[in-house]
């Protein structure tokens, strides 16, 4: 009944190469290539010499389109939002990185709303009022369009933002060099490649140590930024997620109309934004009615012999992580693994379930010294899954790619799709839920982790597995509106997004 977790694949580990440049990948995907051209098409490509002619969130204004004194439930509230720079003048060229969302704190209750760039800098901010009561409007601006344009034209520039440590074993000692995807360098290297999915990643060889003896990795921000002095100023703290003001006050909204029945959630629903709303808490998805499988004996029914495979990141980990604690006799077996991301096998060996996280391989950046000989790509450990009506498969990507161009996250995405879509072809009856990419903490390195380069990869996300046979938690939408403002978000929006996955699967 329970499957092992996969051994690593010898992806032609330990060969050691010449002294030539070692490119990413031998050819660029024609699919890669489509899906950044969409991404660069929607991106302002702006210069600026004056900090005073960039967007001004306190100098631009939101006012109500057709404005009333009362609103129904299930009507829609249209927000224009005019943006001006610091010196007044209306801006004439979209692209600004916003977020807006309805809350009203009292009913613990929130939604995203849909923004439209009409790329002269008017936006349409469209709201559906789902829930009756006083609402209140939040309306954001993350980056301005010249940070946005700063910031993509960075993310072009190379995979040295992020610097890789590499662990050697030489006896009983240690031995530390540098790793990364790409390295023009005159010192022999050792490559750790898959030649089918065209996967590499290389170290510096060191000295009299062979290439097998690659232990650990951690990883450190590189010493250096390709902004100029002028663009890092617009993305410092005091300059990001700053509130548009409003020329209205709270929102009224009361029962009109009778509310129309939506059908159960079932697999491979469709996912609008906004995917659905809080209420109480509790998350309501706007094309179907989801199920509570939040008490023991719904977890423990639903679950109940099936074996799920999390595959991913920390924010996947969180979900084995809620519950285990959340189910007593869910019980970690040792993996005999060491640091900070060891991975993880719980199981019930009366009620038959078995849950597994696994980190995904390079990138995965942390300061914390993790192991390099148990992670493995995802798409190798989807192939080792042989799938049933009882087995689901979730992944998880997207954080620590936001460092590097973004055609490293499209190449792994592609490479996931393909396994997917084998998985699917030997085992039709598995489920496959992509979790999608949360936001974060507006106080990190902009450079490097902003929530602009996450909307890039969510959007590429959606491109590449749209057309699957698959399902979506769109963990983007729910911390939005939740606003939680932190990578790994609360037990409240966790439980939430595991509610889905289970109204999916059971």
């Amino acid at each position: 009944m329970f499957a092992p977790l996969s051994k690593p694949l010898n992806l032609s580990m330990g060969v050691l190469l010449g002294k030539a440049e070692r490119p990413l990948v031998p050819k660029k995907d024609k699919e890669v290539k489509y899906i950044v051209a969409k991404l660069d098409q929607r991106m302002p490509k702006v210069t600026f010499t004056d900090i005073k002619t960039t967007t001004s969130a306190k100098s631009s204004k939101a006012t109500l389109v057709s404005p009333k004194g009362s609103y129904c439930v299930g009507e829609h509230l249209l927000v224009r939002l005019d943006l001006f720079d610091h010196l007044g003048k209306r801006k004439e060229y979209g692209g600004d990185f916003l977020q807006a969302r309805i809350y009203s704190p009292g009913l613990k209750a929130a939604a995203s709303g849909h923004i439209q760039d009409y790329k002269n800098g008017t936006y349409l901010v469209n709201f559906t009022l789902f829930w009756e009561g006083d609402v209140k409007v939040s309306l954001l601006l993350i980056h301005s369009s010249e940070a946005v344009s700063a910031l993509w034209a960075t993310r072009k520039k190379g995979y040295d933002k992020v610097i890789f440590r590499g662990k050697y074993l030489n006896g009983a000692s240690a031995v530390f060099t540098k790793c990364t995807f790409n390295i023009t360098t005159e010192a022999e290297l050792c490559e750790y490649l898959d030649d089918r999915d065209q996967e590499a990643f290389y170290c510096v060889k060191p000295k009299n140590v062979p290439c097998a003896a690659f232990l650990s990795l951690t990883s450190y921000n590189a010493p250096m930024s390709y902004l100029t002095d002028l663009e890092r100023s617009l993305i410092k703290r005091s300059n990001i997620g700053i509130e548009i003001p409003q020329a209205f006050k709270d929102i009224r909204v009361v029962p009109c109309n009778k509310t129309t029945a939506r059908e159960p959630c079932r697999f491979k629903v469709s996912s609008p934004f906004p995917s659905g709303f809080a209420l109480q808490n509790q998350w309501h998805p706007v094309s179907c009615t989801l199920e509570t499988l939040n008490t023991l004996d719904h977890l423990y029914t639903c679950l109940q012999g099936k074996v799920i495979y999390l595959l991913g990141d920390s924010t996947s980990r969180q979900w084995i992580e809620y519950l285990t604690r959340t189910m007593k006799s869910l019980k970690y077996l040792d993996t005999h693994g060491f640091g900070r991301h060891p991975n993880l096998v719980a199981v019930d060996m009366n009620r038959k379930i078995q849950v597994q996280w696994k980190k995904h391989n390079h990138p995965l950046v942390t300061a914390s010294e993790y192991l390099t000989t148990d992670h493995n790509y995802i798409a190798r450990e989807i192939d080792s899954i042989a799938g049933d009506k009882d087995t689901a498969v979730v992944v998880a990507l997207g954080q620590h790619f936001r460092p590097f161009p973004i055609e490293l996250f499209v190449h792994r995405a592609l490479n996931v799709r393909r396994a997917i879509q084998r998985l699917l072809l030997r085992s039709p009856h598995t489920r496959v839920v992509i979790k999608g990419e949360n936001t974060r903490e507006l106080d990190v390195d902009q450079e490097r982790f902003s929530d602009f380069h996450g909307f890039a990869q969510y959007l590429a996300a959606k491109d590449v597995f749209g057309e699957l046979d698959v399902a979506f938690v769109d963990a983007w939408d729910m911390t939005i509106a939740y606003a939680t403002g932190d990578v790994h978000p609360p037990d409240h929006v966790i439980g939430n997004q595991i509610n889905m996955f289970l109204n999916y699967i059971c």
